[in-house]
C-alpha cells in the first residue's frame, strides 16, 4: 500500500510560480506512473502532469510551457514547477501514482490562484 502526501499548495498571486512536492512511502520506480491532476470546484479531475517509469512526460495542453513535472528516485519524491499562474489553475492538486491496475492517491493540496 503505497502512500502519498503533496506539500507546497497555497495562496499565489496570477504570474508567479509554484512548487508542489509529493512524498510517496515506496520507491517511486515501483509505479508505472506517477502523475498530477487537479480538481476546480464544480469541475471534474483532470490531469495536468504525468511521467512513466521510463520518464516520458505528458501535459495538459492548458499547462504546457507553463509547468514542468520531475521527480528524484533517491528521495521518493515528484514535483510540479508551475510558472505563469492563472486564475484558471485555481485547483485542488492531487499526487498520483499507478501500479497497474491500482491507483493511488494523496489528499490533495489547494492551489488558489486570485482573479
Amino acid at each position: 500500500q503505497a502512500q502519498l502526501v503533496e506539500s507546497g499548495g497555497g495562496l499565489v498571486q496570477p504570474g508567479r510560480s509554484l512548487l508542489l512536492s509529493c512524498a510517496s512511502s515506496v520507491m517511486i520506480f515501483e509505479f508505472n506512473s506517477m502523475g498530477w491532476y487537479r480538481q476546480a470546484p464544480g469541475k471534474e479531475r483532470e490531469l495536468v502532469a504525468s511521467i512513466n517509469v521510463g520518464g516520458r512526460t505528458t501535459y495538459g495542453d492548458s499547462v504546457k510551457g507553463r509547468f514542468t513535472i520531475s521527480r528524484d528516485g533517491a528521495s521518493k519524491m515528484l514535483y510540479l514547477q508551475m510558472t505563469a499562474l492563472k486564475p484558471a489553475d485555481t485547483a485542488a492538486y492531487y499526487c498520483n501514482a499507478k501500479i497497474l491496475p491500482y491507483d493511488f492517491w494523496g489528499p490533495g493540496t489547494p492551489v488558489p490562484v486570485p482573479s
